[in-house]
């Protein structure tokens, strides 16, 4: 019952951090917005902290979702424009605005639930990327740091293109980029 109730809140809860963000999360209101209580929160999370440590693994799943469907051996330019193309779309924007807020705090916030989010989503996305390469070359120094450049290059794009909005600029500049992978 507590596990189905937990799963319940936290995708309400999840849906409530996409649209008011995460770093400055307070139980009250988003209790009230969710239909819950702080105290109930805080008995199914354990704490606040483990409240946001869960919806960060639930955004981090999401993200991971996308990654894994790649096509294995589809070749890196191919791969990179795959996941630019999911990026660009303005249907993620409340998950990649997330995944900024989340990222840029696990860069200054090292303890808590925000530890290690940066780092492991870097090496999430550098060991998805690796599956579209050959296997032949995928444990080279040239292949990782081909794969390090493309993720550097939609790292890059999507920062820009979620401070202006401008997909067709990024877009540009992510297919100019393609062509030295």
């Amino acid at each position: 019952m507590a596990e189905g109730r937990r799963g319940e809140l936290l995708e309400l809860a999840y849906a409530y951090v996409r649209t008011h963000g995460i770093t400055d999360l307070s139980l009250r209101p988003l209790a009230a917005e969710i239909g819950s209580s702080p105290r109930v929160l805080l008995f199914l999370f354990g704490s606040k902290d483990g409240l946001v440590k869960a919806l960060l693994d639930r955004a981090r799943s999401e993200e991971l979702g996308l990654l894994r469907a790649l096509p294995a051996d589809a070749g890196l330019p191919a791969a990179t424009e795959a996941v630019w193309q999911w990026l660009s779309a303005e249907a993620h924007r409340p998950l990649l605005r997330l995944w900024v807020e989340a990222y840029a705090r696990s860069l200054v916030d090292e303890s808590g639930p925000w530890s290690s989010f940066a780092a492991t989503t870097v090496a999430d996305w550098l060991a998805v990327l690796a599956q579209a390469q050959p296997s032949s070359v995928r444990d080279t120094p040239p292949a990782l740091t081909a794969r390090t450049a493309a993720l550097a290059v939609l790292r890059g794009a999507l920062l820009d293109l979620l401070a202006t909005g401008d997909v067709a600029r990024t877009t540009a500049a992510v297919h100019r980029q393609l062509t030295s992978l």
